[in-house]
């Protein structure tokens, strides 16, 4: 069974049988740095840097989502990384190069590893080539919207059997609000619905999204679901 912890904003750590999956991990101070007013209200909790990952997945390129300060800690010329990546990303992440397996991760694109099989999927956002993932290790069926407002076009690539969904509330930058991605969940049929992207840049409260098969998540610990 999957086990998954937030990383904070949008980021999220899988695990299965010591198998371990990186999706936008936002771990540093980046943002900030050009928009002083999103500074970071969570400390970055830095024993994460330990995790080695064996698959790291970009949903888009911005930068609480492809941080190039924080991809340095996990993606290096000496590491051994599968990079799956949409073109917006793939363009910049291969540049670190190395032994590192980049794959160019568009919509529709599916990769199996370790008994893991990865599809991208459809958003809709700023980005020119924003992506979802599905997860699926033959148990369960996961899905990471991305940053993604709520689009009717999406949903035909979603398969039936989403276990838990993970999507952002905060109504901001191109991101559904907390009512349309209640609605999202409930179309797509998710048994469990997990809020992202809040309390990084903002003072956002979960607690006010209507969901009735919400899990709400604390930052750095295991997600129960």
């Amino acid at each position: 069974m999957m086990k998954v912890i937030w990383l904070g904003q949008a980021g999220l750590l899988f695990e299965n049988n010591g198998f371990k999956v990186m999706i936008d991990p936002y771990l540093s101070d980046s943002v900030e740095k050009i928009n002083p007013e999103s500074c970071r209200r969570v400390p970055v909790d830095e024993s994460f840097f330990k995790v080695k990952p064996d698959v790291m997945i970009f949903t888009h390129n911005h930068l609480d989502h492809y941080d190039p300060e924080t991809v340095s800690q996990f993606i290096n010329e000496s590491s051994n990384v599968t990079v799956l990546a949409p073109k917006s990303v793939w363009d910049e992440v291969r540049k670190i190069g190395g032994s590192n397996n980049y794959v160019l991760f568009n919509r529709h694109t599916e990769w199996n590893e370790n008994g893991i099989r990865f599809t991208a999927v459809r958003a809709e956002h700023s980005d020119p080539a924003p992506i979802g993932v599905i997860i699926d290790d033959c148990e369960r069926k996961y899905y990471v919207t991305g940053d993604t407002l709520y689009n009717r076009k999406i949903f035909k690539d979603i398969p039936d059997g989403i276990y838990a969904v993970f999507l952002p509330i905060n109504g901001a930058g191109n991101n559904m609000n907390m009512t349309d991605a209640a609605r999202f969940s409930m179309k797509i049929g998710a048994e469990k619905t997990v809020p992202l992207h809040f309390g990084m840049f903002d003072g956002i409260d979960p607690n006010r999204f209507d969901c009735g098969n919400r899990v709400i998540p604390q930052i750095y610990k295991e997600i129960i679901l």
